[in-house]
């Protein structure tokens, strides 16, 4: 298991108060257990090598017991990459896709169980660059969340509770540069927080995916953005993603398409779709620059 490659997943740079990776290498995160803030810390310890030593849990807060039995889905233990290594479409995979899993074996995809702090965080990312997402997430933490249990790095925060994000006025979500059609969406999956944990733990099929998808502005890249990290969906692909079409297509077929195009070259791996996007970035294969990066517009103050 690579504890990086595997749980990085949840970090947003190095400063970002939910989830961090410190000088050790160790990852630290907060979330809840219930309505109780928390903290864990993962770490590798024992003899061996990196892959192959002990997984270290450390946990602070009320709910840190109970954090204990989930802890292992965290760091992907349910994730089994057999049906595609093994299976008739293994082949079927570029060269060098193939020697990227060789290279990360211990990549695996993990599992939360956290729907309702996915979704928002997931709601944060649409239709906006990944520095303004990163932003408001950082805002809603600092500014609205708990202190973090335990010895943990300076500035982490504990995501904050449904009834708290609930509380928070339009014009403060404005003012941290969240437009109305996300913060609606936001109000929209909190007000079914309830709900919502009842599906944490429930196995992937279609009665989780019309669940989440049923909320109004929770589309399918905020559904597959979401059940990746909640659930370790194996399959899910984003589309309508700013970048993943033409990344994939380019990687191809040698330029740029679209959704549709992008499915219909991931076919071949149905049930392991999300592996295969995983070995794509893991490959080191990056598409050519094409211009220069959008440049947000700040209507905070209009």
């Amino acid at each position: 298991m690579d504890l990086g490659a595997t749980m990085g997943v949840l970090t947003r740079g190095d400063s970002h108060p939910t989830a961090r990776i410190d000088h050790d290498g160790a990852l630290w995160i907060t979330t809840r257990t219930g309505d109780d803030p928390l903290t864990a810390r993962f770490s590798r310890v024992g003899p061996g090598t990196e892959l192959n030593r002990d997984v270290h849990v450390q946990a602070w807060g009320l709910g840190a017991e109970a954090f204990m039995a989930e802890a292992p889905r965290w760091a992907g233990e349910g994730d089994d990459w057999t049906g595609l290594r093994h299976g008739s479409s293994w082949d079927l995979l570029p060269e060098s896709l193939r020697r990227a899993r060789s290279r990360h074996p211990g990549v695996r995809l993990i599992a939360t169980g956290r729907l309702v702090e996915t979704l928002v965080n997931a709601v944060l990312e649409q239709r906006v660059t990944g520095g303004e997402a990163v932003r408001a997430q950082r805002w809603l933490a600092r500014a609205h969340g708990d202190p973090a249990p335990g010895p943990v790095p300076e500035g982490m925060r504990v995501f904050p509770s449904a009834a708290t994000i609930r509380r928070i006025p339009s014009w403060a979500w404005h003012r941290a540069g969240v437009d109305p059609a996300r913060s609606r969406t936001i109000q929209n999956v909190v007000e079914r927080a309830a709900g919502l944990d009842r599906w944490n733990t429930v196995a992937l099929g279609p009665d989780l995916q019309r669940a989440v998808g049923s909320i109004p502005g929770v589309g399918p890249w905020t559904l597959a953005q979401t059940l990746q990290i909640t659930h370790g969906d194996p399959d899910s692909v984003s589309v309508y993603d700013y970048h993943l079409a033409h990344h994939v297509t380019e990687f191809f077929d040698g330029h740029r398409g679209e959704d549709a195009r992008m499915l219909e070259l991931l076919e071949p791996w149905s049930g392991h779709r999300q592996r295969v996007v995983r070995l794509l970035y893991l490959s080191g294969w990056r598409p050519q620059a094409k211009g220069p990066r959008l440049s947000p517009e700040d209507r905070r103050h209009m």
